[in-house]
């Protein structure tokens, strides 16, 4: 990437070129022109603060003389800040009209071949002052938005392995309790037998042995399985599945501007719990994703025996660039809810916006 001057360094170096055009094009017996010049150079210090204000205070210069560059640097700049396209358009007028008349007539002759020729040209350096501040405007917002989508793949990536990792470790604790716990309860059950039934001393005393150490076994096996269900996304450790107690970080933590409010009691099931988590979760990476720079919500309550979960946002801000996605989140949300005796439904809102909403018996299966 070239290296960009330091914001003071550009400015100066702007005033430079300005008071430059006002020493080319004024003369020092001009001091009304003169005044009005060297205010126009040195108000560009303000365009960055004050786009609007100073391409206004650059004006005067323009209607006076010739010396053009600051309202043209003050024009350029007001086009790079300003999203609203028909100031930008009046400005560029005003700077047309104000650059063909004179001082103190203010009159235009437009009767003129000539006067037609310049009115073409300076029209079309307004112009070329506004499209080209519109241009680096543009070019702004792609850097951030592609920021963002690098940012979210990353974070689409991780959780990706987080999936893969909770799905293998599931399928392990499947296999271990299907198999190995069926089998020890099987060897637990026919020691008690043989430790009832037999008479003699030594066996029984070994059937016990077997039998406690069967136990212990199916007590250490339940919390290995336990463990392997309950882990969370990070491949170097151990970690819990995220609960309502997560939610503020996650919604902190979202890289949107986003308020919660949730009134649930404490007692809810854990699958009820990771049910909400990872609706929220969904929900804030599809506002990063396909709507960028709005706003969101999060309300969750709880409303007689069910708990409703509503994550809305607000409409884009900047324009949203298409990228590659499965289409799988808001399948599995709407399996996962159903699995609970919930529903997931979704859809675009009056405003422009979009909204997601969870509706799950507080009475889940934990």
């Amino acid at each position: 990437m070239t290296p960009r001057l330091p914001a003071p360094v550009l400015d100066a170096a702007l005033v430079a070129v300005a008071l430059l055009d006002v020493w080319a094009n004024l003369a020092a017996d001009e001091p009304l022109r003169l005044t009005c010049a060297l205010a126009a150079a040195f108000a560009l210090l303000l365009r960055r603060r004050l786009p609007l204000l100073t391409f206004m205070l650059t004006l005067p210069a323009v209607l006076l003389s010739d010396a053009v560059i600051a309202a043209l640097a003050a024009l350029y700049t007001l086009a790079s800040l300003s999203r609203r396209r028909t100031l930008l358009a009046v400005c560029a007028v005003v700077f047309t009209i104000s650059d063909l008349a004179s001082w103190p007539s203010l009159s235009i002759d437009l009767s003129g071949t000539s006067t037609l020729i310049t009115l073409g040209y300076t029209g079309a350096t307004a112009g070329a002052a506004v499209f080209l501040g519109q241009l680096v405007q543009t070019r702004r917002d792609l850097s951030l938005r592609l920021a963002e989508i690098s940012e979210a793949r990353d974070h689409e990536r991780s959780l990706t392995a987080q999936t893969v990792l909770a799905t293998e470790r599931a399928q392990l604790a499947r296999e271990m309790h299907d198999v190995v716990s069926h089998q020890v309860s099987l060897i637990a059950v026919r020691a008690g037998a043989l430790q009832v039934g037999t008479g003699d001393a030594e066996v029984k005393e070994a059937a016990a042995t077997i039998r406690r150490l069967s136990v212990q076994t199916l007590d250490e096996l339940r919390h290995m399985v336990s463990v392997l269900r309950a882990s969370g996304g990070r491949p170097t450790e151990l970690t819990p599945q995220p609960s309502l107690a997560d939610l503020r970080q996650l919604v902190d933590n979202s890289g949107i501007e986003a308020e919660l409010q949730t009134d649930l009691p404490d007692g809810l099931p854990p699958t009820v719990q990771r049910a909400i988590y990872r609706t929220v979760q969904e929900a804030l990476t599809n506002v990063r994703k396909h709507a960028p720079g709005a706003t969101a919500r999060v309300r969750i309550r709880r409303e007689g025996g069910a708990v409703r979960v509503t994550v809305s946002n607000t409409s884009a801000t900047r324009l949203a660039v298409p990228l590659p996605s499965a289409h799988y989140g808001l399948v599995g949300l709407r399996q996962r809810a159903a699995l609970l005796g919930g529903t997931v439904t979704s859809g675009p809102t009056a405003d422009g916006g979009y909204e997601l909403r969870l509706e799950l018996p507080a009475e889940g299966t934990s």
